[in-house]
């Protein structure tokens, strides 16, 4: 038998190739075992599941004004913008009186292009609902009323229209806007009955048309019932906890799935404690506690205009309603203040930064624009920054349960959402149009993943790969691609079927293609297990001992 190549070299060759090989070896292992143990950071803890309805959420929202913006790169440009800051919500207005013109006469197309923008960048949107045009109302005043309708049914009407028009679309509608300022409220007397009747009326019509939509009640203006400025007609107002009590005591419970609140930080810090006394980012508690003490503890609470003004030193301190920081106190409150709102606050969900950009409406010797993440020409601040930096840790599930609503969830073509008291959180995901492929895609970190749905008679497959390949133990067409069935003899929620398990250390992307009627109802993934630091001393050991035994025959033999 002819010896082998490595047998015919040189002995002294092949005691240095040995040796060689043992340190190559000494060196891979002891390198993988200081990556697993000592280099690596080691990922969160495991995340508890947020148990209350509209919490898993992506938390950064801002506030635009597109509907004043005239040249579509502009939009398109601010939007792209936001996108890619991991902006996930758009609190966006829209106006009654450009919709409506005429009773009866609706005018959709200025809007329809703000909505199709927003989803083609995968952007939710929270609208807005007010600002009643003239022949909805006898008496308007000169200080810029947006008050009610002196039919309250005529908004009921318009409610009713656009949840028909933009269903599927939009799910989130803001009804009113701060009822607790006089300027918001036709300058007539502040009226928390009157408000609690005109929500009453929004609810009924816009679930009258799709049952799944969110109301949410009109943020409440934080103010401690005294004008911002004496004689000032024009904000005359409420003190916000009275109005909400007000609210409560008139019925408002049963008629809105999530209380919209306002939180600026009014020159404190996000950490500044709560007192009735005083106005602050942590004011909200205050919010939560009248929502606690009327039996109303399950609801969401979203910060629909949440920030810290960075007025320049040139504007006098006479015009600074709303305090002043400097622009990195800003982009660090601002981050700051979301983070303590996850970590400790369990019913906080969307937080919505006041503003994304202005459209240069408001002149640089006002304040107010000073609240921006973006300028006017699209330089972004140190804000922007910021929040660019935090909202990306959210595009990635550490090890944890979560709902469909997670952030590192991206849908694509017809999921909705829909309320369901059998699901998990009390609502699931779902495909609308089951005669079409729709997808999702989730990015996550840990070993394993199972996801979780609802079986039922009729349902469709849902096809999975990970890191772009079929799913090993999963069941394949004749095609080869991996699925989950999802069809049942009779309906079953909360199903978890394990999708993977043993993976490498790192971020893994699957994606879900559907075939039919399916849904998701969230997902959970494990953590990352502790490294085996025996096997890895072994092949060390080995590595070592291989070079000791080479070294030593080398010796022997010179």
């Amino acid at each position: 038998m002819k010896p082998s190549f490595f047998a015919r070299l040189p002995r002294r060759l092949r005691l240095v190739l040995l040796w060689g090989a043992g340190l190559v070896l000494a060196i891979a292992a002891g390198a993988l075992y200081a990556n697993t143990v000592f280099f690596t950071v080691p990922p969160p803890p495991f995340q508890p599941l947020r148990a209350i309805a509209n919490t898993d959420v992506n938390p950064f929202g801002a506030n635009f004004f597109l509907e004043r913006e005239v040249e579509a790169w502009k939009r398109e440009r601010t939007v792209r913008m936001a996108r890619d800051a991991g902006i996930g919500w758009a609190r966006q207005e829209f106006i009654w009186a450009e919709i409506e013109p005429e009773p009866g006469t609706y005018n959709w197309t200025k809007y329809d292009e703000i909505v199709n923008l927003f989803r083609a960048n995968n952007i939710q949107v929270i609208a807005r609902l007010d600002r009643p045009p003239a022949w909805s109302r006898a008496r308007a005043t000169a200080t810029g009323s947006s008050g009610p309708p002196d039919n309250l049914d005529a908004y009921g009407d318009f409610v009713q229209a656009f949840t028909k028009h933009f269903q599927n679309k939009i799910n989130y509608l803001q009804i009113w806007n701060e009822p607790n300022l006089a300027r918001e409220w036709n300058d007539s007397p502040i009226d928390p009955a009157g408000y609690t009747q005109l929500l009453k009326i929004a609810y009924t019509r816009a679930k009258a048309v799709d049952p799944n939509i969110h109301i949410l009640s009109a943020p409440l203006a934080i103010t401690l019932g005294e004008s911002f400025s004496e004689n000032s007609a024009q904000y005359r107002n409420m003190n916000d906890l009275q109005f909400l009590e007000e609210m409560y005591q008139a019925g408002a419970k049963d008629y809105f799935d999530i209380l919209s609140a306002n939180a600026f930080g009014l020159g404190n810090p996000p950490d500044d404690p709560p007192n009735p006394g005083e106005l602050n980012f942590q004011r909200v508690l205050l919010e939560r506690d009248v929502m606690e003490k009327f039996g109303d503890a399950q609801k969401a609470i979203w910060i629909l205009e949440y920030g810290w003004n960075a007025a320049p030193d040139s504007i006098p301190d006479s015009r600074l309603i709303w305090g002043r920081v400097t622009e990195q106190q800003q982009a660090d409150y601002t981050v700051r203040g979301i983070e303590l709102a996850r970590e400790n606050w369990q019913w906080a969900g969307v937080i919505s930064i006041w503003f994304f950009r202005q459209v240069g409406d408001i002149q640089s010797n006002n304040p107010e624009a000073y609240f921006r993440m973006v300028d006017i020409d699209f330089t972004p601040r140190p804000v922007y920054a910021a929040v660019s930096a935090a909202a990306k840790t959210y595009s990635v599930a550490p090890p944890g349960e979560y709902e469909e609503t997670n952030p590192a969830l991206v849908y694509q073509g017809s999921w909705s959402n829909l309320l369901e008291a059998k699901a998990s959180g009390g609502e699931y995901a779902r495909v609308a149009d089951a005669s079409t492929s729709s997808k999702a895609t989730l990015r996550f970190y840990g070993q394993a993943l199972a996801l979780k749905f609802q079986r039922q008679p009729g349902a469709g497959r849902l096809f999975v790969t990970m890191d772009g390949q079929p799913v090993a133990g999963l069941p394949r067409n004749e095609t080869g691609q991996s699925f989950i069935e999802q069809a049942a003899s009779q309906s079953e929620w909360r199903v978890s079927v394990p999708v993977a398990r043993d993976l490498m250390r790192g971020v893994h992307v699957v994606e879900m293609t559907s075939e039919g009627q399916v849904n998701l109802d969230g997902f959970i993934v494990a953590p990352i297990a502790p490294p085996q630091p025996p096997w890895i001393a072994i092949a060390i050991l080995a590595g070592f001992a291989l070079l000791a035994f080479g070294v030593g025959v080398l010796q022997a033999r010179a």
